[in-house]
């Protein structure tokens, strides 16, 4: 299995195919594994795709006081410094983003932050922003990890391991992208100059369809997608619909 040693921790990641890179970010529960019914259809159209598991997700180690990396200030920050260092040693200088909730967060802000490297940013079921601390709202929103549906339980345990359980109290509770209190990507959006899709579903348990409106109108360049009767892993519950309108939107970008 590929890993690359980036800050000093080991960090798990993949490369299929040739072409123009297309770089998948898993979400706030997720690794590398939940991109299985996206990746071979991109590579298939002829992109090469890069997944990895961020810092403490999925293979990737931890490294020491992870919990405190996790609920601080310097998440987003750490997490698009991870992202560049990947991409440097693999010398991909130019790329297409697609991030699903907290990775649409990471990859606002690596397009922020590398406008000349980013050509593209697909972002589906992020968060726009709160009206109270993400901590209450994530204590409103999940159960204990005892209470959650087998399936779901097997599939957390099948991306972290023995981990699984610690894992889920600590993303479900607080901290990630998210951060702890008011969360608000408004501010941030303005930045993205590249053009951004936004697929969101109407029917998310977590965050309400008007958050994809609020992302698609504060962006320069964006447009939006409503998956009607989809629940928020669009990705899992949709992936052919997934691939259509991510590479339909590259055929548009490419033919103009």
């Amino acid at each position: 299995m590929p890993f690359m040693r980036i800050n000093g921790l080991k960090i798990y990641y993949e490369v299929h195919g040739n072409g123009e890179a297309v770089v998948l970010l898993h979400h706030g529960f997720g690794c590398s594994k939940m991109w299985k019914d996206i990746a071979p259809g991109l590579v298939k159209e002829g992109y090469m795709v890069v997944m990895y598991d961020r810092r403490g997700y999925g293979r990737s180690e931890e490294g020491d006081n992870f919990e405190d990396f996790y609920t601080g200030s310097s998440f987003r920050r750490e997490a698009v410094k991870e992202l560049q260092t990947l991409l440097d040693r693999l010398e991909i200088s130019k790329l297409r983003l697609i991030g699903h909730c907290e990775g649409g967060v990471i990859g606002v802000d690596f397009a922020s932050a590398f406008p000349d490297r980013v050509l593209s940013l697909v972002m589906s079921s992020t968060l726009c922003f709160s009206k109270i601390p993400m901590e209450k709202f994530n204590q409103e929103k999940f159960v204990p990890f005892e209470e959650l549906e087998e399936n779901l339980k097997a599939k957390l345990t099948e991306w972290h391991g023995d981990k699984a359980k610690k894992r889920y109290e600590l993303f479900s509770k607080y901290g990630g992208a998210y951060g702890r209190g008011i969360f608000d990507l408004r501010k941030d959006l303005s930045k993205v100059t590249c053009p951004t899709l936004v697929i969101y579903p109407d029917r998310s348990f977590l965050f309400d369809v008007e958050q994809g409106m609020l992302l698609y109108k504060n962006l320069p360049k964006g447009e939006l997608c409503v998956f009607p009767r989809c629940g928020h892993n669009t990705y899992e519950q949709r992936p052919q619909e997934y691939l259509y309108q991510v590479t339909k939107f590259y055929e548009r970008l490419k033919s103009e």
